[in-house]
């Protein structure tokens, strides 16, 4: 089954173009009819071979929202016409202590990417939701049951949305709890939103004032900036979670301080240069802990989705065609972008 798509054939060439492969359905397979695919930062190293292991063609997208076209003759949880969506997921070993425990993020065996992972399709590895259709088996299936008029700023919430979901959820973010939020940016804003509807006190961090009353309109109860010495140690010892967002080096010390006994600061930003080393006698003298979290299983994954649709959250987006995603990489370098691009994948078609 040839479909549109739009991708890159080497690091140093702009996308483009091309015509893909994807299997007919088999018993356990959905067909989708994508219609926008979110533009993650993951999407542009990747393109870009910034991460080592780029096989191209590489065809990136795994924030996708379409609707079912066929379905698999032993497929009982979705039927044709359905609003559906995928991730960051299309495979897992389904075998693995992980596997079992609905952490398919973690398969001790290696899960598959939506793109960039070997399989047994034509061309060899996945090929993502830049395109107009995809094929993925029903368990790595998500519903979506947001209006239709949102569907487009739902795309992100498949990564962005889960990425910060999971560890806000893990750590038990509620009400009660003082949660700090680092960065304003594609997973920072969903951050905000989430950690405000799960009705924790929801704290801002950044380092531009111009960046306050944005914060403050996504749910933030309160704004630090963070280059302001004495707005941070105002706060000290008195955040049970901070979740850092950010994808740069930087001092991770000016945040374990905030923290209370047993707090933890939880990385989900990934720096191109490794953070400078913690300073342990912070860490010891609370019994505090610097943890990382990845993106969810499939089971939590549904389960963002359905809070963040009865709470009537999606992400802040510009949409694009699929034209402009050259000049929206960019774009996204310079973080000029507020705060997730999305493609609408009818511009294939043009």
């Amino acid at each position: 089954m040839v479909t549109k798509a739009y991708g890159a054939y080497a690091a140093d060439k702009p996308l483009e173009p091309i015509d893909i492969a994807r299997r007919p359905p088999g018993p356990h397979d959905v067909a989708i009819n994508i219609a926008y695919c979110g533009v993650c930062h993951s999407d542009l190293h990747t393109v870009r071979s910034e991460w080592q292991g780029t096989l191209y063609p590489c065809v990136p997208g795994h924030e996708i929202v379409g609707h079912v076209t066929a379905v698999g003759s032993e497929v009982t949880g979705f039927k044709v016409g359905d609003t559906v969506g995928v991730g960051c997921l299309v495979d897992s070993c389904q075998h693995c202590a992980s596997c079992a425990e609905g952490l398919e993020q973690f398969c001790e065996k290696g899960w598959t990417g939506t793109y960039n992972s070997p399989t047994r399709d034509r061309p060899g590895h996945t090929l993502g939701g830049y395109s107009q259709g995809i094929v993925v088996s029903d368990r790595f299936v998500l519903a979506i049951r947001h209006p239709e008029e949102q569907l487009a700023a739902v795309a992100p919430l498949l990564c962005a949305g889960i990425t910060t979901y999971s560890p806000l959820h893990h750590w038990k973010a509620g009400p009660g709890k003082k949660v700090g939020i680092v960065g304003i940016g594609g997973l920072g804003h969903m951050g905000i939103k989430i950690a405000h509807a799960m009705g924790a006190h929801t704290v801002a961090f950044t380092t531009s004032e111009s960046k306050r009353e944005d914060a403050l309109k996504l749910g933030a109860d309160e704004v630090i900036i963070s280059r302001t010495p004495e707005a941070m140690t105002q706060h000290a010892g008195s955040f049970d979670f901070i979740l850092d967002t950010v994808g740069a080096s930087h001092n991770l010390d000016a945040y374990t301080r905030l923290l209370k006994r047993d707090g933890t600061l939880c990385l989900v930003g990934v720096p191109g240069h490794p953070h400078p080393a913690p300073d342990v006698f912070t860490l010891i003298f609370g019994r505090k802990a610097i943890a990382g979290s990845l993106i969810g299983g499939i089971r939590e994954t549904q389960e963002m989705l359905d809070f963040c649709a009865e709470k009537g959250i999606v992400a802040d987006i510009e949409m694009i065609t699929a034209q402009e995603i050259d000049e929206a990489y960019d774009r996204m370098v310079k973080s000029d972008v507020k705060y997730r691009f999305v493609i609408d994948i009818a511009s294939l078609g043009a």
